[in-house]
């Protein structure tokens, strides 16, 4: 069978009623996940894990009109469930609840790892602070995108997400007092381009420093190498002063 020809795109799902049917934790992953993104989440299930449980309490203790909340309905799912919900995950352990989830669903739906009865698939994420990066197979080998997104954790560091919020604040200053479009457009451009000069400088430093691990580590020394150290320090030492 081919694979579906999948559109990438980031939903604002900020207040938006979102459903999660199953109670275990792949269910949870996937509510937490929701949660973060501002998520108005129903839990649909049972028994739910701890950690669902805890989350339900405590959103219900939160102050009126704040963003990201869960409650959990405590029985098996019935139809009618889904009325004006915007987005629907089936995460049972039946085939058959999560094939009636998809049938119900009346707009987005992802029965967790049977893309034949989705309309959309989550991808594997790299997040760093404001950058997201999402990695997908098409459903044909989530191992594969998993491994992937390993390799771009170890590539995109904290430090990114430290640059990128530093750069939010510059951008939001310059386009509230440059204002000629043009001349703004150039600083952002300079800027940004400053920025990433900046950071694979950071990568290439530390895949220096591996390599010398990995070379005393073969000799038997384990003993970081001085310049290494030196370098390490200025560079932490220089990203904070301009963050900060």
């Amino acid at each position: 069978m081919t694979s579906p020809s999948y559109h990438p795109v980031f939903l604002n799902l900020k207040g938006k009623r979102c459903i999660v049917v199953g109670g275990g934790r792949v269910a949870e992953r996937k509510a937490l996940s929701l949660l973060e993104s501002g998520a108005d989440i129903t839990v649909i299930s049972p028994e739910v894990t701890k950690r669902l449980r805890k989350e339900s309490v405590k959103r219900l203790n939160r102050a009126k009109g704040s963003s990201g909340k869960i409650r959990h309905i405590p029985r098996k799912y019935k139809k009618g469930d889904l009325k004006n919900a915007f987005l629907v995950i089936a995460a049972t352990d039946s085939n058959e609840i999560n094939k009636k989830v998809s049938e119900d669903a009346p707009h987005l739906i992802n029965v967790v790892d049977v893309p034949s009865l989705c309309n959309f698939i989550s991808p594997s994420l790299v997040k760093r602070g404001p950058l997201t990066i999402a990695i997908s197979t098409s459903g044909v080998s989530p191992s594969i995108a998993k491994a992937i997104r390993k390799e771009l954790e170890k590539l995109y560091g904290a430090e990114f997400g430290k640059r990128l919020a530093f750069l939010q604040k510059i951008r939001a200053k310059a386009m509230s007092e440059i204002k000629d479009k043009k001349k703004r457009e150039r600083f952002l451009k300079k800027l940004g381009a400053e920025a990433i000069k900046k950071l694979r400088s950071t990568i290439r430093l530390n895949d220096k420093g591996i390599a010398k691990l990995q070379e005393a580590r073969r000799s038997g020394r384990w003993k970081l190498p001085e310049w290494f150290i030196n370098e390490i320090k200025s560079t932490k030492a220089n990203t904070t002063q301009k963050i900060s």
